[in-house]
């Protein structure tokens, strides 16, 4: 790691007051939990990933997609990490507008994040298809194959989007609204290959993009970038900011 991009990065980010962050699921790996087409990723692991998460295959065979989901997709137990709390913490200082995430999985409001939009929604919110009664994480956990509504037995169905499922226009508004206002945008731990949510980026008007993200990423020339573990690069920055 270049320590010359790591003082540019503290430069940006003591210039910036409108900081956007854009995660993808690297940034949760050092938390414990799988992205989705690295080596050790759930696609990788199991080529019918894509077609269980899929809203036909929901309907088709919900308790399979149940059995899938809960052991692939929900780690209630996970923690946030630093990567997590930094971005938490610059948000607190009045340095950040907030978190666009393609996460699932909560841990950025568990590190204290208060606005972040979940592009594709989350494994905490939870509905019955029929009555429309919410629904927690524990009460899909709990239930031993195909979570239904006690009040009316309908299907529970997450608040996640499935592959053929649309994204929920207002968390798409916000998104891009907080990315054409900021004047830095920092993405964190994807690829930049899924899409609408990736193409977000072209909303982007401001003066710097940073990439963090281990791997090939599909960005514009221009940006600095960091072919590294967000971790790493985190403590790093901490050390020159400890050190100045």
């Amino acid at each position: 790691m270049d320590m010359k991009d790591i003082r540019k990065l503290k430069s940006i980010l003591d210039t910036s007051n409108k900081i956007v962050f854009f995660t993808g699921a690297g940034i949760s790996v050092p938390s414990g939990i799988p992205d989705f087409r690295s080596q050790n990723g759930i696609y990788t692991n199991d080529l019918k990933a894509e077609t269980i998460i899929s809203h036909s295959y929901f309907l088709k065979d919900p308790e399979s997609f149940y059995a899938f989901y809960r052991a692939k997709m929900c780690f209630p137990n996970a923690e946030p990490n630093k990567a997590h709390r930094w971005i938490a913490g610059l948000e607190k200082d009045g340095k950040c507008l907030g978190v666009v995430t393609q996460n699932i999985d909560g841990l950025h409001q568990k590190a204290g994040s208060i606005h972040v939009d979940e592009i594709h929604g989350s494994i905490y919110r939870n509905h019955c298809m029929d009555c429309h009664r919410a629904y927690s994480l524990m009460d899909i956990l709990k239930s031993d194959d195909i979570p239904r509504c006690p009040a009316c037995g309908g299907i529970i169905k997450p608040d996640v989007v499935l592959y053929e499922e649309p994204l929920d226009e207002r968390v798409v508004y916000r998104a891009i609204d907080k990315i054409m206002h900021a004047d830095t945008m920092i993405i964190i731990g994807t690829s930049l290959m899924v899409y609408p949510a990736a193409g977000y980026i072209q909303y982007f008007n401001g003066e710097n993009i940073v990439v963090i993200n281990k791997g090939k990423t599909a960005i514009m020339t221009g940006g600095l970038v960091f072919d590294d573990d967000v971790i790493k690069v985190v403590e790093e920055l901490n050390n020159v900011c400890e050190n100045n």
